[in-house]
């Protein structure tokens, strides 16, 4: 037996919180899947909390869009029973680990954002976003100088480390645009003060990024060309394979509980 997917009514706060939820759980997910296959115990244990970090965050942001709703949704509704197509996080996120060096380089562009995206957050208008802000940047800051120490490892370390690490820069480079762009939904709410406009913050982001790179004796791409899509629903082909693994128990289970 198999359940059927939820319908929700996305209105621009409700599909605020999705985004930035989706966003979380998704990379959350893709850390999961190296524990136990990690380079050194130790690393295991850190991707692993990391990713437990973005599923505290991803269940703050699904429980409050519920609240928001106001409908029969919930936290595990919206992480379980939603479509492909329903999903609204950013392509970077979803992108398939790969060698190491390629996980720490979509971690370390994601969090290079996020540790900006949730200090600005604290701000904001609504006192449940800007609580969830204010713990999730302590958590993002970590995973910030977390991979930037392995981007440094990475890139000025060995010929075949930075090799790799190269490899992957080129490679989700043009996936980091899309963590700027504003839609009509978010206009919004960045005007009412509630969101944080993510266009402001790309001067710091690359600061960061190109800082960090140098160090690691890493280039970044010159190509401005940027994939998109991710926010409204089109996805690359990756994350149907990852849907399909993490909602594989609540489709063939119905309502089960531990």
């Amino acid at each position: 037996m198999t359940v059927a997917s939820i319908t929700v009514s996305e209105t621009p706060l409700v599909l605020y919180a999705l985004r930035r939820a989706d966003d979380a759980l998704i990379l959350g997910h893709r850390l999961s899947e190296w524990c136990g296959h990690a380079p050194m115990l130790e690393e295991d244990m850190a991707l692993a909390n990391m990713g437990l970090d973005l599923l505290g965050q991803a269940r703050e942001l699904y429980a409050y869009a519920a609240k928001v709703e106001g409908k029969d949704n919930t936290e595990d509704t919206f992480a379980y029973l939603r479509d492909v197509r329903q999903y609204r996080n950013l392509l970077l996120v979803e992108q398939q680990n790969g060698d190491f060096a390629r996980t720490m380089v979509r971690q370390f562009f994601y969090s290079a954002f996020a540790d900006l995206y949730w200090r600005t957050m604290m701000t904001s208008r609504d006192a449940t976003l800007a609580a969830i802000a204010a713990k999730s940047e302590k958590e993002s800051a970590y995973h910030l100088r977390h991979s930037s120490e392995w981007m440094v490892r990475l890139g000025d370390g060995t010929e075949e480390s930075h090799r790799r690490a190269q490899i992957a820069i080129d490679d989700l480079w043009a996936f980091t645009g899309e963590m700027f762009s504003v839609d009509d939904s978010e206009r919004g709410l960045v005007d009412a003060g509630i969101a944080v406009d993510p266009e402001t913050l790309r001067p710091q982001w690359l600061k960061i990024v190109s800082g960090v790179l140098a160090e690691a004796t890493l280039a970044r791409p010159a190509n401005d060309w940027m994939q998109k899509g991710g926010r409204i629903g089109h996805h690359t082909e990756h994350l149907g394979h990852l849907l399909s693994e993490l909602q594989s128990m609540q489709r063939s289970f119905p309502g089960a509980t531990w």
